[in-house]
Formats: C-alpha cells, sequence, structure tokens
C-alpha cells in the first residue's frame, strides 16, 4: 500500500504544472556541456560522456534519467606517433588542459532520455559554439543548440489512476484525456554564454526558448505546456598546495512559475586526478521536492577513460520513502 501511495505522489508531483520539465544531474561541475551549450568544446579532444541518475529509489516509478553527449573543437591536430611509455605509465592522471587565447569552433551532440511516473521526454540536439579569445587566458564561447522532444504519457504505468476508478467507480477525466492523446513532438532550441580560463567558469543559459511553438504529433489534451529553464552557473578553481585544489561552484535554475533552485559544490582534486566533493540543494520558495544533500567521487581510470559517482539524500518530505538517488557517469576521452 505504502508503494502504491508513493506511485500516486510521483504521478501527481508530475502532474502538478509539469513540475521536472527537464532532468537535473548532480554531477553538472564537471558536464558543463550538459547545463550550457557554450561549454561544447571547450576541451581539445573528443569528449564522449555517457551517464545515468535514479531519484527517490524505493518508489514505484521513479525518475530515471539517462544521456549520452559528444563534443568537440574543429580543429586540425597534429599527428601522434606511438609512444610505450603512454601504455606501460602508472600513476594518477591529471585532467586535460583547459586551452584558451585562440579563435575556435566546436560541434556537440546529445540524447537524453527522462522518466518519471507515467511521463517520459526523448530528447536529441546538435550544438554549436564558438569560442573567442578574450585575452591569453580567458575565452568567451556563445553556444546554440536546435533539437527534437517527444513526450509522452505512459497510460500503462497509470496502475494508480487505474486503481482509483476500480475502487471509487468513476472515470478520472485528466487520466482519460492524457490516455486519448499519448505524445507530443516539439523543436526545442537553447542557447548558452560561457566565460572560462583553466581556472575559472561563469555561464549562463536557457533552454527550451520556443516552447511548444513548433509542434506535431500531439493535440492541446496532452496538457504538455514547455517552459523556458534558465540556468546559471559560476565556479573557481583554488590550487591550495601542490596536489591539492579546491573548487566552490553554485547552480541556479529558474522555471516560470516553479520556485528557483540553487546547488552550492564544493570539490576537492587530489593532484588533479581523484576528486571528491559535497553539493547540497534547494528549492527557494513555493512547493519544492528538490532539497538534497549530495556527496560525490569520482577519478580518471586512464588518459582515455574517467569515471564519477554521486549519491543524493533527500531533506524533503519524500525522504521517509526513499533511500536517496544515484547517479553514474563514465566518460570517454578521444585525441587527449
Amino acid at each position: 500500500m505504502r508503494k502504491r501511495l508513493a506511485t500516486l505522489a510521483i504521478i501527481g508531483l508530475s502532474t502538478i504544472a509539469f513540475g521536472q520539465q527537464m532532468p537535473q544531474f548532480s554531477q553538472y561541475l564537471r558536464n558543463q556541456y550538459m547545463v550550457n551549450p557554450g561549454a561544447a568544446g571547450v576541451y581539445d579532444f573528443v569528449d564522449v560522456t555517457l551517464g545515468g541518475r535514479m531519484q527517490w529509489v524505493g518508489f514505484d516509478n521513479a525518475p530515471l534519467s539517462s544521456y549520452i553527449y559528444v563534443s568537440s573543437p574543429l580543429s586540425k591536430r597534429p599527428k601522434v606517433r606511438y609512444n610505450p611509455a603512454l601504455r606501460t605509465s602508472i600513476g594518477p592522471v591529471r585532467n586535460p588542459e583547459i586551452k584558451t587565447g585562440k579563435l575556435k569552433h566546436a560541434l556537440g551532440g546529445m540524447v537524453i532520455a527522462d522518466q518519471y511516473g507515467a511521463f517520459r521526454q526523448l530528447k536529441g540536439a546538435i550544438t554549436y559554439a564558438l569560442h573567442i579569445p578574450v585575452s591569453q587566458n580567458y575565452n568567451l564561447s556563445f553556444g546554440a543548440n536546435v533539437g527534437l522532444s517527444n513526450r509522452s504519457f505512459l497510460s500503462d504505468r497509470a496502475q494508480t489512476l487505474n486503481l482509483i476508478e476500480t475502487t471509487l467507480g468513476y472515470t478520472d477525466p485528466t487520466y482519460d484525456a492524457y490516455a486519448q492523446s499519448s505524445n507530443l513532438n516539439t523543436i526545442d532550441i537553447g542557447a548558452g554564454l560561457y566565460f572560462y580560463s583553466d581556472r575559472l567558469f561563469l555561464g549562463v543559459s536557457a533552454d527550451q526558448l520556443t516552447r511548444d511553438f513548433i509542434s506535431f504529433g500531439g493535440t492541446d489534451l496532452v496538457n504538455v505546456d514547455p517552459k523556458t529553464h534558465v540556468k546559471f552557473t559560476a565556479g573557481y578553481k583554488f590550487p591550495i598546495s601542490d596536489n591539492l585544489t579546491l573548487t566552490p561552484a553554485i547552480l541556479g535554475k529558474f522555471m516560470q512559475p516553479a520556485p528557483v533552485s540553487l546547488e552550492g559544490s564544493l570539490q576537492l582534486e587530489y593532484k588533479e586526478w581523484l576528486w571528491f566533493a559535497l553539493s547540497y540543494r534547494q528549492g527557494v520558495g513555493g512547493f519544492n521536492n528538490s532539497d538534497a544533500a549530495i556527496i560525490m567521487a569520482g577519478l580518471n581510470i586512464s588518459e582515455r577513460f574517467k569515471f564519477g559517482y554521486s549519491f543524493d539524500y533527500s531533506i524533503s518530505q519524500f525522504n521517509q520513502h526513499s533511500s536517496g538517488g544515484h547517479e553514474l557517469v563514465l566518460g570517454l576521452m578521444l585525441g587527449r
């Protein structure tokens, strides 16, 4: 019975103003491209990253999100000759350098799958970014992406609504409306500015700028109203010693009429190889279900692979039913 009530809560929360229109990921600090299209191509190699996130573990049909993205600058690289030392070297593998001071173009692409309760969203997008040198140490990037989103209502997952109909003997008109028009496709456009150096980053971006201006494949009964999401990020890496750096960062998210969400993070890196981080996510004002404390860790496994894990502990009223959330990220760095 508790899980059925939990399922009802999930569906109810999903229905309220389509509150979770876009998935959120805890490891934003190390995956800036997922926050801001202007961050595509910051590193001078092909960055392929795969991530998955489970929220509110313990609920039936709890939110599940996954993504894969690729980003790379459009620049000719010198040929790298075979070096046996690359295969026999051991020890910490430092983060790749962030190079500035030169004009560069970059491309990126992503696919995101997000499911919460009886709702599912699939999105694919391509990105172009132009990186302009402000000085030898700082670049300003402008990025834009164009994508296609499909939003669906999965009637077979609305078990609680069917249970209500059977128990109380009436038909829910909201359920019928969703079930009869089960999907909607929209063209999504996003843009972002990203100012960065090897230690500093500042970014502002917006997603779903066109909302449902260009839509097809569904009807108004779906009750989907895509909102523009605005995000702000900032962070600075402070060297503590030869082997330790500390990076405080912040992520702010706003979508009218939902409350503002703020997330503060503190990341500690050892030899730019092994990292630990703590974050705190808090909604400011109004109904909010995303308050959480987060612990993260990861490392560069080799010159080619990177790994990250995070655990979210909800500090909202849902922690009585949920055992938290998990997020895994695996990255492939080609052409370092």
